[in-house]
């Protein structure tokens, strides 16, 4: 009984474990949404391609740009899946 019980709480770590690594990632480059360059004054948000040089403003809150530029990716994403 116990070495079952032992077996299913092993089974629910590993289980747990796989969920956890899945929510965090790998933190692999290619898994990264956005690159704040303080040095270049440079934002990057690798899922649109978008690069912008003025990282001073991004941080004080002007991001209208980049709002803007992820919707009309996300809409033409939607468009073109809509149509096939």
């Amino acid at each position: 009984m116990y070495s079952r019980q032992g077996f299913r709480i092993q089974e629910e770590d590993a289980k747990r474990s796989a969920e956890r690594k899945d929510q965090v990632g790998s933190g692999d480059r290619s898994q990264r949404i956005r690159t704040y360059n303080f040095p270049q004054g440079r934002m990057t948000d690798h899922r649109i391609g978008l690069t912008l040089y003025k990282l001073d403003s991004i941080m004080a809150g002007d991001i209208q740009e980049i709002i803007d530029e992820l919707k009309t990716h996300y809409q033409a994403q939607a468009l073109k899946e809509s149509n096939g």
